[in-house]
């Protein structure tokens, strides 16, 4: 969550009533809240002969304790995510493989962030202690990157997981009827419009016959998601300007405003992204199936996509993430409550919502998350794979929360380079819901 240092020359830029004696927050919640935790120095005015020694003493002012933090943090939610994600990273990595994962706990209700896990990790200690050159330089150096917070940091393609919101904004613009059914075939063959020698093909995982939207969300249509994102026969789909303008209400694309620093936005492509970055490119009806079903440019961080399920989970309500709860005096006495912030709402109508919500649970009933179905409480979720790199390489996805009638608690885990969504991620999440919902 971060720690403090020693003042540097940097630091001073900003902080010019500070001396290079002082320490001061370098990140995380320590750097977010200085203001508040740093408290004041004493003072002491003194008279000294020509010598430099003290004659005698003028004036003094006692130092001032900083305020504390309390943390919607549950410190148990917190150790147990970290287990279970080493303990998957073990299993289905060997010893001398990088292992990258992000495991994060939001109550959908008001956006307090329960649990965030970042790994790997590194001891914070260390640095309160004064860490040695050698330990920095080999921290700084780590081809695992260590000091990038997932969380919030890591940009990521999203996969499937990304399907809930699209089919949130098809609903919301009268794109397709929640019981219209589409026939997957296994692909989409779309004919070059000046050779119709040419064929584009975008397949899908299996031929999943007439599917609603449902079934499309439990059991991760890619077909269905082609067709009400880009438009195919008789539907003409969102396109990418409507794509991205409810990517965007969901949150996707801009800072959480959560109460950390370094936070990035990720990246929703369109027509105008990549005219800029890829100028020998003009943008494909491809491009826009691709974006449809959590592929191609796209980049959302595990944080975003963490509040946009929360979203769908408390029926529309964006929050922002808050770890924060309390500021309090050294007596432990309230001096700030901090209440939650809803950054967006009203942006899908209730029965929508309801729509997939249903198909999340359908997804646990039927689809890629079969395995939640035996936990003591209902579960929604989906399950997303998505590719990066060159190499075939996949990360494993997984977003749900619980109780389906009552959610308390939007889980997401992400396994970098961890394969399919249902092999490694869901089996965390299933471990984390049933701990969670046994005590």
């Amino acid at each position: 969550m971060g720690y403090t240092g020693q003042v540097d020359a940097n630091d001073l830029e900003s902080h010019e009533d500070y001396s290079l004696n002082d320490q001061i927050g370098k990140t995380g919640l320590e750097c977010e809240y200085e203001d508040f935790l740093r408290g004041e120095p004493g003072q002491d005015q003194i008279e000294v002969d020509h010598l430099g020694k003290t004659q005698k003493l003028l004036a003094s002012k006692q130092a001032q304790p900083g305020q504390g933090l309390v943390l919607f943090i549950n410190q148990e939610l917190q150790e147990k995510i970290y287990q279970s994600l080493n303990k998957m990273l073990d299993q289905i990595f060997f010893k001398n493989k990088s292992k990258k994962a992000v495991g994060l706990a939001i109550n959908p209700n008001n956006g307090n962030i329960l649990a965030l896990v970042s790994l790997p990790d590194f001891n914070n200690n260390l640095f309160a202690r004064g860490i040695s050159q050698d330990s920095l330089d080999f921290l700084e150096n780590e081809f695992s990157q260590p000091f990038l917070n997932r969380a919030l940091a890591g940009q990521y393609p999203s996969g499937s997981i990304i399907k809930p919101l699209i089919a949130s904004a098809a609903l919301e613009e009268k794109v397709i009827s929640p019981s219209r059914k589409i026939n997957c075939q296994g692909a989409l063959n779309i004919f070059n419009k000046y050779n119709s020698q040419i064929v584009y093909n975008f397949p899908d995982w299996k031929a999943h016959g007439l599917t609603d939207m449902i079934k499309a969300i439990a059991e991760s249509c890619n077909v269905y998601f082609y067709t009400i994102g880009g438009g195919y026969g008789g539907i003409e789909g969102l396109g990418v300007e409507k794509i991205k303008k409810y990517l965007e209400y969901f949150g996707l694309g801009q800072e959480t405003k959560i109460d950390l620093p370094q936070e990035e936005i990720g990246l929703i492509p369109d027509e105008e992204w990549k005219k800029e970055n890829k100028p020998e490119e003009e943008w494909y009806l491809g491009d826009t199936y691709h974006l449809a079903i959590g592929q191609g440019d796209i980049l959302v961080t595990p944080l975003q996509i963490g509040m946009a399920i929360a979203s769908i989970a408390n029926n529309g309500i964006l929050y922002q993430p808050q770890l924060v709860d309390k500021i309090v005096d050294s007596d432990k006495n309230v001096i700030s409550d901090i209440l939650p912030k809803v950054i967006q709402e009203n942006f899908i109508q209730p029965q929508n919502i309801k729509i997939v919500q249903q198909g999340m649970r359908q997804a646990v009933l039927s689809g890629s998350a079969q395995s939640l179905s035996d936990l003591p409480v209902k579960v929604a979720g989906k399950t997303g794979t998505a590719q990066f790199g060159t190499e075939d390489m996949t990360h494993s996805w997984f977003v749900g929360f619980a109780p389906y009638n009552d959610p308390e608690i939007v889980l997401v885990v992400l396994i970098e380079g961890g394969g399919e969504g249902h092999k490694s991620a869901v089996p965390v999440a299933k471990e984390v819901f049933e701990w969670y919902f046994s005590k």
